[in-house]
């Protein structure tokens, strides 16, 4: 099974150190246990016309959710007060790592649990991933 997969970036090699929809990209890839495949660069700008709106307004929930396109799963080291709206759309899943790369390894190592979860819909809850 492939998902697509986004990651919470500044500079497309690092996680944020700030809630998953305050990222200005998504780095998008294609990822099954076996491979993992660039797909795109999604702007998060839409969110920067939101940073008014107080952590947790359903507003920024679907400005991040519109950057995220048709992702599956969204990455990072810590998410928000919206994590139950997002987690309605998708899996989140929350990391102890800095790099991208090594996020990717760790969902891959992880895979048979991260697929479990996905498939839940609605009902799903986030995951806790490290190395």
């Amino acid at each position: 099974m492939e998902l697509l997969v986004a990651f919470s970036t500044d500079d497309g090699e690092n996680l944020i150190n700030k809630h998953a929809g305050e990222a200005k990209y998504f780095d998008i890839y294609k990822l099954s246990h076996e491979k993992a495949e660039f797909v795109e660069r999604s702007d998060n700008s839409k969110y920067k016309g939101e940073e008014t709106l107080k952590h947790g307004d359903p507003k920024k929930a679907q400005a991040t959710l519109k950057a995220l396109k048709d992702s599956d799963v969204v990455v990072n080291k810590m998410f928000g007060p919206n994590l139950p709206r997002l987690l309605k759309k998708l899996l989140c899943v929350i990391v102890r790592t800095n790099k991208i790369s090594d996020s990717i390894e760790i969902l891959r190592q992880n895979w048979a649990r991260v697929q479990e979860e996905y498939q839940k819909g609605e009902s799903r809850k986030h995951l806790v991933l490290k190395a």
